[in-house]
């Protein structure tokens, strides 16, 4: 076998040229931007990085922890309390212990009931509890979580908790979500302890810790960054890259490809269509010398110019950031034309300080040291019913050429909700699909 191109440098692009150099290859990673790790890359803080947009691992996600042990930093691997609340209407409510749930104040004791029902993946209609109608999924794909949630749960459980948070995730296009996709995420998330609330995964040290610990493993001398892909030449199979280096454009003879990129330059390169839509986001990291909650991750209901608040201090020591407290503000969009999208990064700063102050009275906005913004596009999937058809397969040979695999966030892998877990499965995928050729 020749020369194996693998194109991103995220964690599925790592995650693939790992896989194919455990196997005895020797692949090469080109990643346009100036640094790897897609979206775990990470600014520079008085102490540890920080991501550039929040991450936490969920119990389920064992495929990460596997190549962490794998890769010598396991050890840096912490589980730790994430304690979630909602805001509503002007007031945190905690959503941890089974004490605080049957306190919200929001949902009737039998709206409880139906939504810790539907946690627990029982189905209770018509009075006999059945215990395994949610695990097929794809029975859920074609049918609107709207009406899948009015049936299943309540209309309070709708429009006092699902609805809002729907709103928040996907704007415009939360009616178009499947029933599958939620039931998905409910399973995705794992167990919560009633007593204590949901551990949650972060590396001492950041993501960039099992990032750059990949790095090594392929070999940084296989790595290029500032590496735009311009042209994929194919005829039966794959023949070749165009790679733009520099201001200069080059011409590298390649005997297989691994796209990990988006599918909108999967087509612009190959013609391959792929009807899954994305949403965009725009998330700031916010360090500052004062909390503004006690908790993690702040749900909101009410009306607010971003849709969630993530104090990572809350979560992980502020000490491992020189003491100082770092908070996420982040919103979803659902097209480029939104007025958010087309804000400048001071109008989003004053616009989104202002918002906490007027969830906050007591915040001090001149307690915020820095706050930087990360803007990108194309950060998720619009799990929009029907969406298992329109996955891209890992290995194309059928559809495009012999020779060319995709891992990128259109793959099956990152369902029921994109990760770093699904990404690292699916560059192992597409890289098993090529090695089996």
């Amino acid at each position: 076998m020749g020369m194996i191109a693998v194109v991103g440098g995220g964690i599925a692009g790592l995650a693939a040229a790992y896989r194919l150099q455990q196997a005895g290859h020797d692949p090469t990673v080109f990643e346009a931007s100036d640094t790897v790790g897609g979206l775990a890359a990470t600014y520079e803080t008085e102490g540890d990085p920080i991501e550039a947009y929040y991450h936490h691992l969920s119990a389920t996600e064992e495929t990460i922890v596997e190549l962490a042990e794998e890769l010598g930093v396991d050890d840096r691997l912490d589980w730790l309390w994430g304690h979630d609340s909602y805001y509503v209407d002007g007031v945190v409510h905690p959503l941890n212990t089974a004490w605080e749930i049957a306190a919200y104040p929001h949902l009737s004791f039998h709206d409880k009931f139906r939504l810790g029902m539907l946690t627990l993946g029982v189905d209770v209609r018509g009075g006999i509890p059945s215990f395994d109608s949610y695990d097929d999924l794809e029975a859920y794909e074609h049918v609107p979580i709207k009406e899948f949630l009015l049936e299943h749960t309540t209309q309070g459980v709708y429009d006092f908790f699902f609805e809002p948070l729907l709103r928040a995730k996907f704007g415009s296009r939360k009616e178009d979500v499947s029933a599958a996709w939620l039931l998905g995420r409910i399973q995705f998330r794992g167990e919560r302890d009633l007593l204590k609330g949901e551990k949650l995964g972060y590396f001492d040290g950041s993501f960039a810790v099992l990032v750059d610990a990949l790095v090594e493993a392929v070999g940084r001398e296989n790595v290029e960054t500032g590496a735009r892909v311009q042209d994929i030449d194919f005829g039966e199979s794959v023949q070749s890259l165009t790679i733009e280096q520099g201001g200069t454009a080059t011409e590298h003879a390649v005997d297989d490809v691994v796209v990990t990129t988006m599918p909108h330059l999967l087509e612009r390169w190959t013609g391959y269509e792929c009807d899954i839509e994305f949403q965009g986001s725009v998330c700031a990291v916010v360090g500052m010398d004062e909390p503004v909650t006690d908790t993690y991750w702040l749900n909101i209901a009410d009306e607010a110019p971003f849709g969630a608040l993530i104090e990572h201090t809350n979560f992980v020591s502020p000490e491992r950031y020189g003491g100082e407290r770092l908070l996420y503000c982040a919103s979803y969009i659902q097209s480029q034309d939104e007025e958010l999208w087309q804000l400048s990064d001071d109008e989003i700063r004053d616009r989104w300080l202002g918002g906490i102050e007027d969830m906050f009275p007591e915040f001090d906005r001149d307690s915020v040291n820095w706050m930087e913004i990360a803007r990108n596009p194309r950060t998720a999937p619009i799990y929009e019913r029907g969406y298992l058809d329109m996955v891209v397969p890992y290995d194309l040979a059928g559809d495009i050429a012999d020779s060319i695999y995709y891992a990128g966030m259109a793959s099956r892998a990152q369902y029921p909700e994109r990760s770093l877990n699904g990404g690292i499965e699916a560059g192992y995928a597409a890289a098993d699909a090529l090695l089996e050729e």
